[in-house]
């Protein structure tokens, strides 16, 4: 088993951008998120909104770092085709993180440790790992998950 940390400590403060659309096709909002990820955005999610005039319409929203604001709001006006977006400023508890490697029949697997104040709070697999995983093993994702979750608990047990 390894253990691997954070080097970067996770701001407590970030900026929410949002912006309302009508005019955007699925696939263009899949880019968009995919592309906000890739330039810094902490997390882009969307959702489903009812616009004037009766419209549907989709909400996308994304958390950035304070100091990230001004590009990443640039950048959905760019990829979105928007006349503006709005800002919140949120304040965030966040959990310390780590990642350590526990073995399973079918291979290592990466977990996230979060901790609170030095307690462990929560260790779980890491997903697209277990996917791979399972894809190269031959066995169900649900397998591998499950294997993984049980030797994230193991080794969780084990620390004091």
């Amino acid at each position: 088993m390894s253990t691997t940390s954070s080097s970067n400590p996770t701001p407590t403060q970030a900026t929410e951008i949002v912006v309302n659309l009508d005019d955007v096709t699925g696939e263009l909002l899949g880019e968009a998120q995919r592309a906000l990820l890739a330039a810094g955005a902490l997390d882009v999610w969307t959702s489903a909104i009812q616009m004037k005039k009766g419209r549907p319409g989709v909400m996308l929203s994304l958390l950035c770092e304070e100091g990230r604001r001004d590009e990443l709001a640039r950048l959905v006006i760019e990829l979105t085709g928007s006349f503006g977006v709005r800002f919140r400023e949120w304040g965030r508890l966040v959990l310390d993180r780590r990642h350590v490697t526990v073995d399973t029949r079918f291979g290592k697997v990466p977990i996230k440790v979060g901790e609170l104040d030095g307690k462990i709070v929560v260790a779980r697999p890491e997903f697209e790992d277990v996917k791979k995983l399972a894809d190269s093993s031959g066995a169900s994702v649900r397998e591998v998950y499950d294997a993984a979750q049980a030797a994230a608990q193991l080794w969780r047990e084990a620390q004091p």
